[in-house]
C-alpha cells in the first residue's frame, strides 16, 4: 500500500489528527485556518521561533475545537520562485520530525500554486527522511517507526497529476532505498552472491528483464582478468552482473549501466589502514545503484534498452592473493600491470566497461567509488563526473539536477595518460604520484570504452555519509542510494 494517498475531498473528522501546512516567509496568513484557532497556531509557531524560512520545522498544539491535535509547520522561504529543491527538503524535514515525534499519520492540503514535480520533489524527501537502517537492531518495540501515511488534499482538477507525480517519487524511493538497504548491510552478509541473488529477484518480477549472472567458469571462458584477479584472494565468488531492460515498442537507443560492485574492500595486499576500512561496506555502492534502477525501471517503461552490469567481489588478502607487480589481462585484451591493490575498482571495471562495448550499446555510464582523491577536491556532497562526450553529460547533469544530486566535471587531461603508461604492460593501475588522482582514474576507464559515448561518475564521496547535513534531512547516515533517481529520470526522458 503507498504512502502517499491523493483525494479531492477527505472528512476532516476522520483524517488523521496531525495536519502539516507549508508556510512562506513574511506571510502571516500562512495558517489556513480561521479566527481564533488560526491566530493561536500562528502564536505557538512564533514562540517557537517559526517565522516560515527555509529549513525550519515546528511542531505545535492548536487550540480545542480544531480538527487537528497538532499542526506541523514546514517552512519554504520566500513564496515567489521556491525550488523543487526547496520541496524536497522540507519533505525530509517532514519526515525527520514525524519521526522524533512519533508521528505516523499525517494529512495535508497541497499548494495549487505548485506543480507535480514539487510534488513528486516534496514525496521523495518524506520518504527518503523517514528511512531507517534497524535490521540489526534488538529493540525494536518501542522504536519509532516513522511515517506510514500521509494523506493529500488537492483540487479536483489537481487529482490526476498530483497521484502520478506521488506514485512516481513512491518509486524513486523504493528504488534508493533498496540502494540504500544493500550499502548498510555488514559486508559478510551483503556478498557477492547476495547482489546476484537480488538481480535474479529483480528479474523475475518483471517479464521486460531478462539476466544473465556469469560464474567464476564463465569469466575464465570470457576472459575477465581484472575481475578475476582481484577475487582471488577471497573466498567468495565473484560475478558479472548482467540485467537487460527491452521495452515492448523499438528502442530510441540502448545505454549501459555499469556499476562497481566491490562488496567489502580490504586494500588487498597493499592493506588500508583499519579505520580506512570500517566503512569499506560500501564499495559497491554503483552496483546497488544500478539494481535500485532495475527494481523500480518497469514501472516506467522508458523509451530506451538499458543494460545493467555489475561485476561483483570482494577485495582481500591471503597467500593467493593478486601482488603489486602482477599483470592482468582485461577483457577486451589490454594488459594491466598491478602497482596497488587498492586500486581494485579500475580493474573490475575494466571487464565490466569492455562487456559493455560488446553489447553494442550507444551510451555508457558508469558508477564507481573510486577515488578518495574525489572526495578531497569535491567533498561529501558532489560527485565527480568525467566524459568524452560532452551533449551526452550536458543530458544526464540536467537530470542530476531536477533531483538536487550534484556533480561536477572534472578533465580528461590527456597529458596525463602518460601516468598510466606501463614499462611492462599496456597501462598501470595508478599514477606516479598523488596528483590528479580522480582524473587518472577516469583516464584508465577511457581505455575500456573506445569511441562509445561515456560518463564516470566517482561517486566515492555523496555514496555513503558518516555524518548527516541539517539542511539535506532527506539524507541520512550511511548509504545515500546515490544516482538511482538521476538515472531513473535520465532514462525516462531519453
Amino acid at each position: 500500500m503507498p504512502v502517499f494517498q491523493a483525494a479531492a475531498h477527505f472528512d476532516r473528522k476522520s483524517a488523521p489528527y496531525t495536519w502539516v501546512l507549508f508556510a512562506f516567509e513574511k506571510e502571516k496568513g500562512f495558517v489556513n485556518a480561521p479566527g481564533k484557532a488560526g491566530e493561536a497556531i500562528r502564536e505557538g509557531l512564533e514562540a517557537e521561533g517559526f517565522m516560515g524560512r527555509e529549513g525550519q520545522a515546528a511542531l505545535v498544539t492548536p487550540p480545542g475545537g480544531f480538527f487537528a491535535k497538532r499542526v506541523l509547520a514546514l517552512g519554504l522561504g520566500a513564496k515567489e520562485g521556491v525550488e523543487v529543491e526547496s520541496f524536497r527538503r522540507a519533505g525530509g524535514r517532514l519526515g525527520r520530525k514525524a519521526r522524533e515525534a512519533r508521528v505516523e499519520e499525517v494529512s495535508l492540503d497541497w499548494p495549487r500554486a505548485f506543480d507535480g514535480e514539487r510534488a513528486k520533489a516534496f514525496a521523495e524527501g518524506a520518504l527518503l527522511g523517514s528511512y531507517q537502517y534497524n535490521l540489526y537492531k534488538t529493540q525494536l518495540k518501542d522504536a519509532p517507526k516513522g511515517l506510514q501515511k500521509v494523506w493529500v488534499k488537492t483540487a479536483p482538477g489537481s487529482l490526476a497529476s498530483l497521484k502520478s507525480a506521488l506514485k512516481t517519487a513512491e518509486s524513486y524511493a523504493a528504488g534508493a532505498i533498496l540502494a540504500r538497504d544493500l550499502i548498510n548491510g555488514p559486508p559478510s552478509d551483503v556478498t557477492p552472491k547476495v547482489l546476484a541473488d537480488m538481480a535474479r529477484k529483480i528479474a523475475a518480477s518483471n517479464k521486460n528483464i531478462r539476466l544473465k549472472v556469469y560464474t567464476k567458469k564463465d569469466l575464465k571462458r570470457m576472459g575477465a582478468g581484472g575481475l578475476l584477479g582481484v577475487n582471488i584472494g577471497s573466498a567468495q565468488e565473484p560475478f558479472l552482473i548482467h540485467l537487460h531492460y527491452k521495452p515492448a515498442s523499438k528502442p530510441r537507443k540502448s545505454v549501459a549501466l555499469v556499476g562497481k560492485g566491490i562488496t567489502f574492500d580490504s586494500g588487498g595486499l597493499s592493506l588500508k589502514p583499519a579505520g580506512s576500512m570500517e566503512t569499506m561496506k560500501m564499495d559497491m555502492s554503483g552496483g546497488a545503484a544500478v539494481l535500485g534502477v532495475f527494481s523500480q525501471i518497469a514501472q516506467f517503461n522508458p523509451p530506451v534498452e538499458v543494460h545493467g552490469i555489475v561485476p561483483t567481489t570482494e577485495n582481500m588478502p591471503g597467500g593467493r592473493a593478486y601482488k603489486p607487480g602482477d599483470v592482468l589481462k582485461a577483457m577486451n585484451g589490454k594488459t594491466m600491470e598491478v602497482l596497488n591493490t587498492d586500486a581494485e575498482g579500475r580493474l573490475i571495471l575494466s571487464d565490466g566497461l569492455s562487456y559493455a562495448v560488446r553489447q553494442k550499446v550507444d551510451e555508457i555510464i558508469d558508477l564507481a567509488t573510486l577515488t578518495g582523491a574525489c572526495v578531497v577536491a569535491l567533498g561529501s556532497l558532489v560527485s565527480g563526473a568525467l566524459s568524452n562526450d560532452p551533449k551526452l553529460l550536458a543530458r544526464f547533469t540536467r537530470a542530476t539536477e531536477a533531483e538536487g544530486e550534484r556533480i561536477w566535471e572534472m578533465p580528461l587531461v590527456k597529458e596525463y595518460r602518460e601516468d598510466i603508461r606501463s614499462k611492462v604492460a599496456d597501462i598501470k593501475n595508478i599514477g606516479g604520484g598523488r596528483e590528479a588522482g580522480t582524473i587518472i582514474g577516469g583516464l584508465f576507464l577511457q581505455e575500456f570504452v573506445g569511441d562509445t559515448p561515456w560518463i564516470h561518475l566517482d561517486i566515492a564521496g555523496p555514496a555513503y555519509l558518516e555524518r548527516e547535513y541539517p539542511a539535506l534531512p532527506y539524507l541520512t547516515y550511511g548509504g545515500t542510494g546515490l544516482m538511482v533517481r538521476s538515472l531513473l529520470t535520465y532514462l525516462r526522458g531519453a
